[in-house]
């Protein structure tokens, strides 16, 4: 059996998008999950979109993501180069575009900008050149002539007007489309450079690719693409098409929904596992319905086969109750180290942030989450003293002022500010007084924080604002409560 080899292909272009991701990573489990290679190449043949950084991007994610290549421009095995850049200066695209030539499966294209734009149609709305086939009647002397005269030219693909071409998508089955359809697509363009259509293909081949996963967009493509493996007669590799990822309102994904790329949901707060784990799920479904899944779980559970054809939406609040799963399981000490940057940014005061970040492990679903339920700390928020009354604690302001007046006393006499020793202290209180435990916490809770919501109960709260500034807080709270 022939070992699977996919490629991952980006464009350095920028931040890495959510489809890109999901399509890495794919490649990366249809390869594994076979004990296949997984291959990253860089397709920048595209000079005008190039941008700077963008290919250290590329780098960094698979690192993060743990999307590991066996080959790549830093790993060569034997294939590269692996940047089509660098493939070109081998003459590799020019070479096959020549042997194409020669078949007559391609052709000399002389026609300037001018003579193009009269061929403009206007195809569903979008206005595209439909071209003519009229450089294919060029003479070899004319052939000759212009290329000696250094006039600027294209190769193109020659597909016949008549007639059918067929290829096989692994989820779509057979897909047959008329070769009238279908353009004489350019395949090196006048700088010199190949296509991304026609690269795609040359790279895939020298490259031993045995399967192809990417956007079903493609798939108008695909027949161009089968024509020239048909016309070198190589094999084509096992094609995989994926459907759109849209967001909420089925719309395509673009970068204003601002949770695109892989970066903005870093910078969002979310973790990479949770990340990867729900990119996984677009498209995809186990048999068993489970949903959490480390990178090597899905390494042996995915089947491409079971790659669902309809759009995936990305469901922004679904992913965060996903991350707020691998919060709550995550290493105490990995959670702190990454929640104090968050911290930090609201809490100046020398308080005791690993409790602090204890208290909101459970209670939040991206880090950003943690500056609202910790802030209180920093500083006493204004409040409106009808937080005092709560029905289900059977709190009022009468009751609230009285339950302050009595325990100011007994904690400015409290020495053990311990969580314990004041959970004691009140709960005696409490206890004494036939009170529920609630009913006297509520009022002192509210004293402390200002809010209705907080990550902690009053004796852990006032275990990290330690004994000063909680009297100085529940005395506050009784003098606008008289």
């Amino acid at each position: 059996m022939t070992k699977i080899r996919t490629r991952f292909a980006p464009s350095p272009t920028g931040r890495m998008h959510v489809g890109n991701l999901r399509t890495a990573l794919y490649e990366y489990l249809v390869a594994k999950h076979e004990g296949g290679d997984f291959i990253l190449r860089i397709e920048d043949t595209d000079q005008e979109r190039f941008v700077d950084g963008a290919i250290d991007i590329i780098y960094k994610t698979l690192e993060k993501t743990g999307l590991k290549h066996d080959e790549g421009p830093d790993i060569d095995k034997g294939y590269g180069p692996y940047v089509q850049s660098e493939r070109m200066k081998t003459g590799i695209y020019l070479k096959y575009a020549k042997q194409l030539i020669d078949q007559g499966d391609a052709y000399y294209c002389f026609c300037d900008k001018e003579r193009l734009d009269g061929l403009k149609q206007v195809i569903d709305g979008k206005e595209i050149v439909v071209y003519d086939k009229h450089c294919l009647h060029l003479s070899k002397e004319e052939i000759e002539a212009n290329l000696a005269a250094g006039k600027p030219y294209v190769i193109r693909q020659n597909v016949p007007n008549e007639g059918t071409t067929t290829f096989h998508d692994e989820l779509y089955g057979d897909i047959t489309v008329d070769n009238s359809e279908l353009d004489d697509m350019i395949l090196i363009k006048s700088d010199g450079y190949p296509t991304y259509n026609f690269a795609n293909v040359i790279d895939d081949h020298t490259m031993g690719i045995t399967h192809v996963v990417r956007g079903n967009e493609y798939i108008s493509s695909s027949p161009k693409y089968q024509r020239l493996y048909d016309a070198f007669g190589w094999e084509s590799p096992k094609y995989i098409h994926l459907a759109l990822v849209t967001d909420e309102n089925h719309k395509k994904l673009s970068k204003r929904s601002g949770h695109s790329s892989f970066e903005d949901l870093l910078d969002q707060g979310f973790v990479t596992e949770a990340i990867i784990n729900y990119v996984a799920l677009l498209g995809w479904s186990p048999e068993d319905n489970n949903e959490f899944f480390t990178l090597p779980e899905l390494v042996k559970a995915f089947d491409y086969h079971k790659i669902n054809k309809s759009p995936s939406v990305f469901d922004i609040q679904k992913l965060k109750w996903m991350n707020g799963e691998y919060i709550k399981k995550m290493d105490d000490d990995k959670f702190f180290e990454m929640a104090l940057p968050y911290i930090d940014e609201v809490i100046k005061k020398p308080l005791d942030k690993k409790k602090i970040a204890a208290m909101v492990k459970t209670r939040i679903e991206v880090f950003p989450d943690i500056k609202d339920h910790i802030d209180f700390f920093e500083e006493l928020p204004d409040y409106d003293i009808s937080m005092y009354e709560h029905k289900k604690m059977k709190t009022n302001l009468e009751t609230s002022r009285q339950v302050l007046s009595d325990v100011i006393p007994l904690l400015e006499a409290q020495t053990d500010y311990s969580n314990d020793a004041l959970f004691a202290l009140l709960s005696d209180y409490a206890s004494k007084k036939e009170y529920k435990t609630g009913f006297v916490m509520w009022p002192i809770r509210t004293a402390l924080s200002g809010k209705q919501m907080t990550p902690a109960g009053a004796t852990e709260i006032m275990e990290v604002l330690g004994k000063e500034e909680s009297l100085k807080r529940l005395k506050k709270g009784l003098d606008l409560l008289k």
